[in-house]
């Protein structure tokens, strides 16, 4: 498995980037980001790029790769429904479609979000978007879409958050999520985990395209 990251540096990028780097059935990772983020691996290679937009010169380096996971999201907080559209459904689209010209690629996992709304039609901005982000990745021609919705994520192995109020956040729930995964394990996840499962989903598929969060356990044990 060849794999392009895009996300890598916020959370849930950094726990996938950690679960590819350990798996050995992923042979190469590369790592697209606006900055350098000083990683050293042999199986990391970095491709900085400035304008997520726009990959004039840049396209050869997602030659041969047969699997993107789209990690990149920001928070609708204090965004316009314009802006928050043009990074969530304009730039993952953009994305999705130059790799598709490439032609290697097979398998595309979108992270979205629990309570993303399919229909496009709720009252929650931020849901619409990204259910119409789904929607349109759906209808891309590729052998393999999967859309993940987890809910709450903790997470692991020293990962933190770029977002300062999420750290505070997960550092004081921290303590709860051994409890939470007995009383309510259809609303947690870990960094780990969706890290394993979408390795999972792009070795092996799932009945689902779809993805809340019981099916992202359920596929985290297909790694």
């Amino acid at each position: 498995m060849r794999v392009i990251l895009f996300g890598g540096t916020g959370m849930v990028g950094q726990g996938v980037l950690r679960q590819c780097i350990e798996d050995a059935e992923v042979e190469r990772v590369l790592l697209v980001v606006r900055k350098s983020t000083g990683l050293v691996s042999p199986k990391v290679e970095e491709l900085v790029h400035d304008n997520f937009f726009d990959w004039t010169g840049a396209e050869e380096h997602f030659d041969g790769y047969d699997t993107c996971f789209f990690c990149l999201g920001v928070s609708s907080v204090g965004m316009s429904a314009a802006s928050y559209s043009r990074i969530t459904y304009d730039l993952t689209l953009s994305v999705a479609e130059m790799l598709i010209s490439r032609g290697s690629l097979k398998t595309f996992v979108y992270v979205s979000g629990s309570g993303t709304d399919s229909t496009e039609k709720g009252s929650s901005m931020w849901a619409r978007v990204k259910g119409a982000t789904e929607n349109a990745l759906m209808r891309l021609p590729l052998p393999n879409v999967f859309c993940f919705r987890p809910g709450y994520i903790q997470p692991l192995h020293g990962i933190r958050s770029k977002v300062g109020w999420y750290n505070a956040i997960y550092t004081t729930l921290s303590w709860t999520y051994p409890l939470l995964r007995r009383v309510a394990a259809g609303l947690v996840t870990s960094t780990e985990e969706l890290g394993c499962a979408m390795i999972g989903v792009a070795r092996s598929g799932y009945p689902k395209k779809v993805l809340e969060t019981r099916d992202i356990q359920a596929a985290a044990l297909q790694r």
